[in-house]
């Protein structure tokens, strides 16, 4: 992979075998894993997975016998 200048930073060009196995598109985040001199090791970042994780970890179970009535709540 080539290693450019953008800007005041470096970047990377990814090959399209590596786009194409990681499904990414512009707007995509990597996260690097790991890294030593020799190697690098990165992820894609799934924000939008983390998020409903985080949503469903503090989800409050309903209480016993609880159903939503729709016409009950469009009522008002």
């Amino acid at each position: 992979m080539l290693v450019s200048r953008l800007g005041n930073s470096l970047a990377v060009q990814l090959p399209r075998k590596l786009v194409n196995a990681l499904g990414l598109k512009p707007g995509d985040e990597l996260e690097v894993v790991a890294a030593n001199p020799t190697r690098i090791v990165v992820a894609k970042l799934d924000r939008w997975k983390e998020a409903v994780d985080r949503m469903r970890a503090r989800a409050w179970p309903m209480p016993d016998g609880y159903s939503l009535d729709r016409d009950e709540v469009n009522a008002r």
